[in-house]
């Protein structure tokens, strides 16, 4: 089979591998379509601190069922499947409590083991999950991207009388978007990013107002229109945005952090305990799998307002490129194998 490797920082190949045999408790998955998400470019261009080297990249991926392990069953043969890259104990505290997503032993396909970006992969039976016959394929390869929404909003429970802002309009904070109005039908969403194409992708997928911050002062722009928000997510992910939501939250409000920045942020302690804010931080996705099913199925979100190209697996060089640099025009890109 083929598989596209990462052998080492800015190395890409694509090689032969042998064919996959599940282990026992594992099924086969003949790949057909997978995602290319911001994690895969950081570890081809060795910015990821989880990966090792090689490394089959690829998190978000969709297929058919073609072989299982000892112990699973041969009824799942043939079966439509979206594979959940968290891969957890299931009985270590942070197990015990519902967050599988940051388990003491935590191994994510595709950073700490292989992952989709292959034509056959390997994955524990548990990860797969089945998808009905009226979600699409290409539908189906992008649950995962709107886990990281349903994580999100998990956290914050969001209501029909909140205000939220969402910094960056980024496929995650896009999918944040879709959840927070489509889902959960919040009366005001407002998304702030530096570039027009993306607020117009933004207000695509549902967002009320959109602000260019880096044309205008996002603080002023609220305080003239008295806004103050309840809720407040940061998914463009730079330090200086923390103490600036902090400063523009209502009281009461909740903030939810999504990056992975390593430089420090500094913040004032006394506006968050004179406001009672609440701040969450949201990885990777909790068993969320079946909510996003649960949404798709009912029509609550639109994955096609956010794939904006497709390349065969051969051209997955010239994919992750435009990935990176194209980011007035891509969104979400999808590999085919």
């Amino acid at each position: 089979m083929k598989s596209i490797v990462i052998q080492q920082p800015n190395t890409l190949v694509i090689e032969d591998r042998p064919l996959p045999a599940p282990a026992a408790g594992e099924v086969r998955v003949k790949v057909k379509l997978a995602g290319i998400c911001g994690s895969d470019s950081h570890i081809y261009r060795g910015h990821n601190p989880f990966a090792k080297y090689p490394r089959v990249i690829g998190h978000e991926f969709f297929g058919v069922i073609d072989a299982v392990g000892d112990g699973v069953d041969t009824a799942r043969l043939g079966q439509r499947v979206s594979v959940d890259p968290v891969i957890s104990c299931g009985h270590c505290y942070q197990c015990s409590v519902g967050k599988p997503n940051v388990c003491a032993s935590l191994v994510v396909l595709g950073v700490h083991r292989d992952g989709g970006f292959s034509e056959y992969a390997a994955v524990p039976a548990k990860n797969a999950k089945v998808i009905p016959d009226s979600i699409s394929d290409k539908h189906a390869v992008m649950i995962e991207p709107f886990t990281i929404a349903a994580n999100v909003t998990g956290h914050v429970s969001p209501t029909e009388q909140d205000v939220a802002l969402i910094y960056g309009a980024g496929p995650m904070g896009l999918v944040t978007v879709q959840a927070l109005k489509g889902v959960y039908k919040v009366k005001q969403v407002i998304v702030v990013d530096r570039i027009d194409e993306r607020l117009t992708m933004a207000q695509r997928s549902g967002a009320d107002w959109v602000i260019n911050n880096g044309n205008q002062s996002l603080p002023a722009l609220l305080e003239e229109k008295g806004i103050k928000p309840t809720l407040i997510i940061d998914a463009a992910c730079h330090p200086s945005i923390l103490q600036e939501a902090i400063t523009l939250a209502a009281p009461a409000a909740r903030i939810v952090l999504m990056g992975f920045s390593s430089e420090p942020s500094q913040i004032v302690q006394q506006g968050i305990t004179g406001k009672e804010l609440s701040i969450f931080s949201s990885r990777l996705n909790a068993n969320k799998f079946p909510v996003v099913i649960d949404w798709l199925t009912k029509g609550l979100i639109d994955p096609d307002k956010l794939i904006t190209h497709a390349f065969e697996y051969q051209h997955v060089k010239d994919a992750i490129e435009l990935f990176e640099k194209d980011q007035r025009q891509c969104c979400k890109v999808l590999l085919t194998f």
